[in-house]
C-alpha cells in the first residue's frame, strides 16, 4: 500500500475507509449501502463527495476501467493507526509512544491470548539485531 498521506481523515471519511478495508474495492452504491444501510440520492451524493475528498488526499484510489468506477483504500488500516498514534504522541507525549502504550496496556484488561501476543511481540522486538550507530567505525578499507 502507498505511504500515508500528510492530511488526516474526518469521521465520515473514516467510515468510508472502514468499508473499503473490510470489504475491499467497491462501487459507490455498495459503499453507500454499507455506510448508511440504504441508498437514496442524497446519501449517494454524500458518499461520492467523501470518496472524491479521500481520493484527493491520497487515501483512496479509483479504478475507471468499467462504466461503474470502483474505489479501493490506498492506505491500510495499520498505516493510519500508526500515523494517528504518532500524532497523539507528538501532541501529548513529546513524541514518545511509551506513555500511550503503557496507558493502553494498563487501562484495558487483556485476555490470556492478548497477553501472549503482546509478550511475543516484545520478545520479537528485543531479538532484533542492533543497528550500528552512525558514528560507529565501519569495516573495510580506510580512506
Amino acid at each position: 500500500m502507498a505511504r500515508p498521506p500528510a492530511q488526516d481523515v474526518t469521521d465520515a471519511e473514516l467510515a468510508v475507509l472502514q468499508v473499503l478495508w473490510d470489504r475491499g474495492p467497491a462501487p459507490i452504491r455498495a459503499i453507500t449501502e454499507a455506510v448508511y444501510g440504504g441508498g437514496g440520492a442524497s446519501r449517494y451524493a454524500t458518499v461520492q463527495k467523501l470518496l472524491e475528498r479521500l481520493e484527493r488526499k491520497g487515501f483512496v484510489g479509483r479504478d475507471r476501467a468499467d462504466a461503474v468506477h470502483t474505489f479501493a483504500a490506498a492506505v491500510d488500516r495499520d498505516a493510519l493507526i500508526g500515523r494517528r498514534l504518532r500524532a497523539v504522541a507528538e501532541t501529548l507525549c513529546d513524541g514518545s509512544l511509551t506513555p500511550i502504550l503503557t496507558h493502553l496496556v494498563r487501562a484495558e484488561r487483556l485476555n490470556e491470548a492478548e497477553r501472549r501476543a503482546l509478550r511475543a511481540l516484545v520478545d520479537e522486538l528485543g531479538a532484533e539485531p542492533q543497528r550500528p550507530s552512525p558514528d560507529a567505525p565501519r569495516g573495510g578499507r580506510g580512506r
